[in-house]
C-alpha cells in the first residue's frame, strides 16, 4: 500500500491538505441596515427564545480558521485571545491569511457577533460568548496543514476552549495520527470539537475529515425550508444535527457584509447552541451538552442526511433532558485502539500526551490433552475432510465397477 502522505496529496491532486468549507458562492456584499433582517434562522430554530435564559456569557469558543478580524465593528471586544500556526499570520490570529481571507471572520461573526449601534449589523447565536481566534494557513504556511490543526487544537484547549469550531474539511475519509492525540486530548478535557460536513457544489462529494472521526460533532446543512441542502452540504453516516446552510449573511474583513451559503456557516450555529447550553447548564459534561442538542431537535428525514434532526435551541436550553453516561473520548479512543494498534509506539511521557492503549495480548491455540493423536478441528478442515470425501468417491466408483464386472459374468 501506498504511503499515507502520497495517498493524500494524490486524493487531492496536488491542492492543499484542508480545504475551507466555504460558500458555494459569495455574493455581493450586504448592507449593514438589512443584515439583522436577514439572520432569519435566529428566530426560526429558536435563538431569540433561548436568549432569555442565556446568550452564552462565560463560554469560550476557538475559531480554528483563515484568521479572525476582531477590529470588525460587530466583532469588538469578543476576541480574547488567539494565535497563528500557519507560520504566516499574525501572533494574535486576527491577521486573515489565505486566498479566503473572508471566512474566519464570517464565521466568527455568525457565531459570536454583538452587532453595533442600534439593530445594525450581524448578531451572533451567541452573543455574550468569548472567541479564540488560531489562524491556518489552508493554502500558504510554512508548516504542513495538518500539523497546523494538530497544533492548533492543543492550542485552543491550553487557553482555554470549551468549544472548538473547524468549518473545514481534508477530503479524505482518513486523518493523520497526529490528530488522534490532538483531538483526544481535547475530548478528555472536556472540550467539544465541532466540524462542517462540506459542500457538494464546493467538490465534497462525501463528508471528510475531521467530520469523519468519532466523538466530534458533525453539522449537516438545510435550505430555508429546512430541507436538505444539495449544494451547501454533504451527508454521510456521521452527521450528528443540522443547521441552515443556504442564504446566510456574515461580516468579513474590515466590516463588509456577505452573503454566503455552506456547512461553514452551519458550523457555528451548532457551535454556538453548544455554547448556549453549557452556559446555562454549568458543569454539564460534553457528552450531555451534545446530548442535550441531539435529544431536543426536530426528527427530520433520515439520519443520513440531517443526522438526529434541525436544531431547536430554545428547546435544548430548556427541555427536561435525562442526563447520559456518554462521553466523546470513548468513542474516539476505541476508534484508536482499534484502528492503530498495529503501528502503536510507546508515547513520550510530555505533559498533555496521550499514552497509546496497550496492544491485546496474544490467545494462544487450544490443545487437545491427548497431543497429536486426535485431530483438531482445523487439520479435519483442511485434509481430513478432502480425504473423506475422495475415499467415498473411490469406494463408490469401485463398487459399480464390481457391479459392472459381475454383469458382463453372467
Amino acid at each position: 500500500m501506498e504511503p499515507f502522505g502520497v495517498r493524500m496529496r494524490r486524493l487531492i491532486a496536488g491542492a492543499a491538505a484542508l480545504a475551507i468549507v466555504a460558500s458555494v458562492a459569495i455574493a455581493a456584499p450586504a448592507s449593514a441596515d438589512t443584515v439583522r433582517d436577514d439572520e432569519y434562522w435566529l428566530s426560526q430554530y429558536g435563538f431569540t427564545q433561548a436568549w432569555n435564559t442565556t446568550k452564552g456569557a462565560g463560554v469560550t469558543i476557538a475559531v480554528i480558521d483563515t484568521g479572525v478580524d476582531g477590529s470588525v465593528p460587530d466583532l469588538t471586544g469578543v476576541v480574547t485571545g488567539g494565535t497563528d500556526v500557519s507560520g504566516v499570520g499574525s501572533a494574535d490570529g486576527e491577521t486573515p491569511i489565505g486566498t479566503d481571507k473572508e471566512h474566519g471572520t464570517l464565521v466568527a461573526s455568525m457565531l459570536a457577533g454583538h452587532g453595533h449601534g442600534s439593530g445594525a449589523g450581524v448578531i451572533g447565536v451567541a452573543p455574550a460568548a468569548k472567541l479564540l481566534a488560531v489562524s491556518v494557513g489552508f493554502d500558504v504556511g510554512t508548516v504542513d496543514s495538518d500539523d497546523q490543526i494538530a497544533q492548533g487544537v492543543r492550542w485552543a484547549v491550553d487557553h482555554g476552549a470549551n468549544i472548538i469550531n473547524m468549518s473545514l474539511t481534508r477530503n479524505t475519509l482518513d486523518w493523520p495520527p497526529s490528530w488522534d492525540d490532538a483531538f483526544l486530548y481535547a475530548m478528555q478535557h472536556n472540550v467539544i470539537v465541532v466540524a462542517a460536513a462540506g459542500n457538494r457544489g464546493s467538490g465534497t462529494t462525501e463528508v471528510g475529515a475531521p467530520a469523519t472521526m468519532p466523538g466530534v460533532v458533525v453539522v449537516a446543512g438545510v435550505d430555508r425550508d429546512g430541507n436538505a441542502s444539495f449544494d451547501a452540504s454533504s451527508q454521510g453516516i456521521t452527521l450528528t444535527v443540522s443547521a441552515p446552510s443556504e442564504d446566510l449573511v456574515g461580516a468579513g474583513p474590515g466590516g463588509t457584509y456577505y452573503n454566503w451559503a455552506g456547512t461553514s456557516g452551519s458550523a457555528p450555529l451548532v457551535s454556538g447552541l453548544l455554547a448556549l447550553i453549557e452556559a446555562s447548564h454549568p458543569g454539564l459534561s460534553a457528552g450531555n451538552v451534545i446530548n442535550r442538542m441531539t435529544a431536543t431537535a426536530t426528527a427530520k428525514g433520515s439520519a443520513i442526511t440531517y443526522g438526529s434532526g434541525l436544531i431547536n435551541a430554545e428547546a435544548a436550553v430548556t427541555a427536561d433532558v435525562p442526563s447520559v453516561k456518554t462521553d466523546p473520548a470513548d468513542a474516539l479512543e476505541e476508534w484508536i485502539r482499534l484502528n492503530r494498534r498495529a503501528t502503536a509506539s510507546p508515547a513520550p511521557a510530555a505533559t498533555g500526551s496521550v499514552k497509546p492503549t496497550p496492544l491485546p495480548a496474544a490467545v494462544p491455540v487450544p490443545r487437545s490433552p491427548f497431543g497429536t493423536v486426535l485431530p483438531t478441528a482445523a487439520s479435519l478442515r483442511d485434509t481430513g475432510l478432502p480425504l473423506l470425501v475422495y475415499a467415498v468417491f473411490i469406494a463408490l466408483v469401485a463398487l459399480l465397477m464390481r457391479g459392472a464386472w459381475r454383469a458382463r459374468r453372467k
